[in-house]
C-alpha cells in the first residue's frame, strides 16, 4: 500500500514510438497504454513481464530516456514528465539506474576509482573527499579498496555489476531504476547480487523500481509487484501473493515459466503452461487490478 504522497507517482503513462514504413505502418505505435503505478520511499516495486511487454519502457520513461506521449510522472511531489536535459541532469542525483549489461555501462578506459569519483566531482565534491567516498562505496558493495586502481575488464560479471551498483549509489539517490540487473549473470552470482540489493536497501533506505522478466527474481527483492502485458498493468499487489497465488491468467503463466531445479517438475510446468496458453482466450486488461 502506497502513502498519500509516494516517492514516485506514475499516472496514465503513455509512450508511443515512431512507426516504420509507409501509410498505416508509419503511424506511431503506442507501447504503453495508460500505465499507473507508485513507489514509496524505501520500497521495491517489481515490474515483471515477458519481452516486448513494455516493462523496460516504463523505467526508461522515468529516467527521461524516452518521451511520454501522455500521462504524468511525479517525483518527490514534482511533475518531471517533460523536464529538459539540463533539469534531468540535476535530477540525476536523486534518480539513478543500474543496467542489464555491467560491462557496456562502464567506461573500459577508466579505472574503477575514476568511474565512481566522476559523478561526485561533477556535483562539487573535492577530489580528496571523493576518494574517501569511493572507498566507502567499494566496501558497501563488498569489493576490496584496491579495486579502485583496476579497470573493468579485470573483474568478473558479478563484480562489474557490484561496481555499477556502487556508481548508482554514489550521489545518494532516493530511487534506483534496475533494468534486468541480474539477467546476464549465472544463478549463483544472481543470488549474491540480489542479496546485495536487499542489504543496501536495508542500510540506506533507497527505493527500487526493479524491472525483470523473471518472477522468481522479482519475488526475492520486491515488496509489491506490477505485472505488465502488452503495454498495460494487468495485476498489482503484494509480492508474496502475486508471485505465489496470482489472480490473472497471464501472471499464472509467468509463474509456470519460472525455472525449478527438478527436471521432472520443470517438464510438468512447461506442459501445463502450454496447455493453459492454448486454452485461454486472448488476455484482456478489462479485469486489471493495478489501474
Amino acid at each position: 500500500m502506497t502513502t498519500a504522497r509516494a516517492l514516485l507517482d506514475v499516472r496514465d503513462l503513455r509512450v508511443a514510438y515512431p512507426g516504420r514504413g509507409r501509410g498505416f505502418r508509419a503511424r506511431p505505435q503506442e507501447v504503453l497504454h495508460g500505465v499507473s503505478l507508485a513507489v514509496d520511499e524505501g520500497e521495491t516495486l517489481g515490474i515483471v513481464g515477458e519481452s516486448g511487454s513494455g516493462k523496460t519502457t516504463i523505467g526508461r520513461a522515468v529516467l527521461g530516456l524516452v518521451k511520454p506521449s501522455g500521462g504524468h510522472i511525479g517525483f518527490l511531489g514534482q511533475d518531471i514528465t517533460h523536464r529538459t536535459a539540463k533539469e534531468r541532469r540535476a535530477l540525476a542525483r536523486h534518480i539513478q539506474v543500474v543496467f542489464q549489461d555491467p560491462y557496456s555501462s562502464l567506461n573500459p578506459s577508466l579505472t574503477i576509482g575514476d568511474t565512481l569519483a566522476e559523478p561526485l566531482v561533477a556535483q562539487g565534491a573535492r577530489p580528496r573527499n571523493a576518494r574517501v567516498r569511493v572507498r566507502e562505496l567499494l566496501d558497501q558493495v563488498g569489493l576490496p579498496a584496491d579495486a579502485s586502481e583496476r579497470l573493468p575488464r579485470e573483474f568478473s560479471g558479478g563484480q562489474r555489476q557490484r561496481i555499477a551498483i556502487a556508481r548508482a549509489l554514489a550521489p545518494g539517490p532516493k530511487l534506483i531504476v534496475c533494468d534486468e540487473p541480474v539477467s546476464a549473470l549465472d544463478l549463483s552470482t544472481q543470488a549474491r547480487v540480489l542479496d546485495l540489493f536487499v542489504d543496501i536497501q536495508r542500510r540506506t533506505g533507497v527505493a527500487y523500481l526493479f524491472v525483470s522478466h523473471d518472477l522468481a527474481v522479482i519475488r526475492q527483492v520486491s515488496h509489491r509487484v506490477s505485472v505488465v502485458y502488452r503495454g498495460d498493468v494487468i495485476e498489482t499487489g503484494p509480492a508474496g501473493r502475486v508471485t505465489s497465488t496470482p489472480e490473472h491468467p497471464y501472471t499464472r503463466r509467468l509463474l509456470l515459466a519460472a525455472p525449478v531445479a527438478n527436471p521432472v517438475e520443470q517438464r510438468k510446468r512447461r506442459e501445463e503452461r502450454q496447455r493453459r496458453k492454448a486454452a485461454e482466450r486472448p488476455v484482456s486488461s478489462s479485469t486489471e487490478e493495478g489501474k
